[in-house]
């Protein structure tokens, strides 16, 4: 039962270490997941496709409510006293209505000394009260439906400019998800080269300790001097600091790409390349068209969509322009109404009609306005032109690098190779006593130089391979 149990442990240890070991399309994956700059991108384009949707909802007719109550300190009275109006009877002989008149003894209308008006012998008296209403609180609401029927086309251009914004967006997202990938190829491939000058430097460092013990036995023998076996071991001490410095780097680096990929500082990870494998001795030969990096390349995207953006300002500022026409229907209510008389109770009837607006003189404001935005537009063009150019130049230079790299690559093999004979040659003939220490520490150092170059040209290969494929809009970033 015992063993049983420690075997699986053993396998449990097995399996979480050997879950350590990570690729780089693994370590991309972490941090396009976990990278929380990307979340912000995320999030911006999916307020930008909400945007859009809204944009969309202008198309269609928008219905609202609008409610108001009022108190007033007074009712309202038509009249400041009692009405008193004439009244006309029927006169058959003239088939006309008369005014009802006081006269005297000889049949004349008496007028009134005081107004000069006639005076009517009989009056309709309409009493103030009749005509006083109670408006002191006051209640009323409406149902309203807008359809747009012709905005100037400015709505067509909000839709033109949110579609282009999320568009934009996306185009964002994607080039700091390429940055993102870049950065951690970067860090990948710095622990990789630090893990290999750490094997160097510790090689180095038993190469020296090597001839430490070989002068030592000299000096026993009285073959060396003391100052042979103290400068090798000055020798030896700057290896073992060379080693000391390599180490903590090859630490800094994992916690960078640990960083980098959304995990605790202090979480190692065993890469699947560290023990760097050779690299091609020639470069490949990428036919490159100019085109299809101005497409792929998502910076580019984002001031082309840009420019659709600004294009749509321009189609706005010209609706201002335009006339614009609407229905409109309305549900409305108060109390008291006035439908029938004046009635404290609720009352409401439906109502359409259309609303009509033509711009007709703004002293050239609008107008200045629309030339704003066409020049605008036109000096974002001018920005995409010269960024083409840049990009042009960008891939030529990662070009010429790529290329450049091979062939320093290939350079360091052949002076890899030298110094290999060199430190052979040298590590004889101090046996033999021909060369002193000094000559002999020199072919080491050359050695170690000839080894660490030969490591940086073969990670400047990979690396500029995917600068390469970053400027050509080639890189992959899902």
């Amino acid at each position: 039962m015992k063993t049983c149990l420690l075997l699986s442990l053993a396998f449990a240890l097995a399996g979480s270490a050997s879950a350590q070991t990570v690729s780089l399309d693994s370590c991309r994956s972490m941090a396009l997941r976990n990278n929380k700059t990307l979340r912000v991108a995320d999030e911006g384009v999916r307020g930008a496709a909400l945007e859009r949707k809204a944009a969309f909802s202008a198309y269609l007719p928008g219905i609202d409510f609008n409610g108001t109550y009022m108190h007033n300190q007074h009712e309202i009275a038509l009249l400041g006293e009692d009405a008193k109006l004439p009244t006309m009877s029927f006169d058959p002989k003239t088939m006309k209505y008369n005014y009802n008149l006081v006269t005297g003894p000889d049949g004349v209308p008496i007028k009134d000394p005081q107004t000069g008006s006639y005076i009517p012998s009989e009056v309709a008296v309409i009493p103030k009260e009749a005509m006083t209403y109670d408006t002191r609180n006051v209640f009323a609401g409406a149902f309203t439906l807008t359809q747009p029927i012709f905005m100037g086309g400015m709505i067509r251009a909000l839709n033109d400019i949110t579609k282009y914004a999320e568009q934009a967006a996306i185009a964002a997202r994607n080039s700091a998800a390429q940055d993102i990938v870049y950065a951690v190829d970067e860090a990948y491939w710095q622990v990789v080269s630090l893990k290999e000058k750490k094997k160097l430097a510790q090689s180095f460092v038993n190469l020296v300790d090597s001839l430490r013990y070989n002068v030592n036995a000299l000096l026993e023998e009285g073959m060396a001097t003391r100052s042979d076996l103290l400068t090798v071991e000055v020798k030896l001490n700057e290896a073992q600091i060379m080693l000391t410095k390599v180490d903590n780097g090859l630490t800094l680096s994992r916690m960078a790409l640990a960083q980098l990929c959304g995990l605790p500082a202090d979480t190692y990870m065993e890469l699947s390349d560290e023990g760097l494998r050779s690299s091609a001795t020639q470069a490949p030969d990428y036919n490159i068209n100019m085109n299809d990096v101005y497409a792929n390349r998502q910076d580019l995207e984002v001031l082309r969509h840009g420019i659709n953006m600004l294009k749509g300002r321009e189609k706005l500022a010209l609706g201002t322009m335009l006339p614009k026409v609407a229905l409109v229907g309305a549900w409305s209510f108060s109390n008291p109404n006035v439908i029938d008389g004046f009635e404290k109770r609720f009352g409401g009837g439906f109502s359409i009609g259309a609303t009509v607006t033509i711009p007709i003189w703004h002293w050239g404001g609008r107008y200045n306005h629309y030339r704003a935005t066409q020049a605008t537009t036109n000096a974002q063009r001018l920005l995409l032109e010269d960024m083409e150019e840049k990009v042009d130049l960008q891939v030529r230079q990662a070009q010429y690098s790529f290329q450049e790299a091979f062939k320093t690559y290939d350079m360091t093999r052949k002076n890899l190779t030298k110094a290999d004979e060199n430190l052979r040659q040298a590590q004889l003939a101090f046996r033999e006593g021909v060369l002193t220490t000094d000559d002999v520490t020199a072919a080491q150092t050359a050695w170690l130089q000839a080894n660490s170059e030969k490591i940086d040209a073969e990670i400047a290969i990979r690396l500029c391979e995917v600068y390469l494929s970053k400027v050509t809009g080639a890189m992959k970033y899902y």
